[in-house]
């Protein structure tokens, strides 16, 4: 793993880097990349996310990324938000293949945040993102200065679900009718995390590639 870190915000910008799994800030140029991606993971995407009005091609457009970055950026300077592009390195490229932000995040007493993610329906199952939320979630809890996060998930979204429980996040809260997704109010599960509860195992990612280790 190795991080990079300087910046205006703890912990950004940064890259993280475990085998060929690669998580960076988003860039100007990503924004072809990222529709193309976007727009064909539709049907495995949007059930599980929160629309702005338009077409799913409208609002997952490389003009539409212009407005995605231009917000990332500003989360991203004031320290509310650690938005990544999760990207495969393959034959010294990287291919963006998904996304991952640490946000809503409150500092002082609190030092909390809430992650969110989504990821190419090519490279499910492969680890992808597991490993890009344990070096998330390490980030966040060494440079980022986090304490805990938190992620919440509809209860038929069993693949996201099975990321977070894998890596061992605590289900603690049934948040009823919590987020407007798919034309209606949707509950959802809360995980959450707090660095104690890595610390011993030398962090999530260590966690992480000890499973990884046992599964074979």
């Amino acid at each position: 793993m190795s991080l990079f870190g300087f910046g205006r915000a703890p912990g950004w910008p940064v890259v993280l880097t475990d085998g060929p799994v690669v998580l960076r800030p988003y860039r100007r140029s990503d924004a072809a990349a990222w529709s193309a991606v976007r727009r064909a993971n539709q049907a495995w995407l949007a059930p599980w996310e929160s629309h702005l009005p338009g077409t799913w091609d409208e609002t997952n457009s490389p003009a539409a990324f212009r407005y995605v970055h231009k917000d990332q950026r500003r989360s991203a300077r004031t320290g509310e938000g650690m938005p990544f592009a999760v990207c495969l390195r393959e034959e010294g490229r990287d291919r963006l293949v998904g996304h991952l932000n640490v946000g809503s995040i409150v500092r002082r007493a609190f030092c909390s945040g809430y992650v969110g993610y989504w990821v190419d329906s090519a490279v499910a199952g492969r680890g992808v993102i597991p490993t890009a939320m344990a070096l998330a979630v390490d980030h966040a809890f060494g440079p980022g200065g986090l304490h805990r996060v938190e992620v919440n998930i509809r209860p038929e979204n069993r693949p996201s679900r099975r990321v977070v429980e894998k890596l061992g996040f605590r289900e603690e809260a049934y948040h009823v009718r919590y987020m407007h997704i798919d034309g209606a109010w949707r509950d959802h599960i809360g995980y959450a995390m707090t660095s104690e509860e890595v610390a011993a195992e030398g962090g999530l990612l260590a966690r992480w590639h000890r499973i990884r280790d046992r599964e074979g």
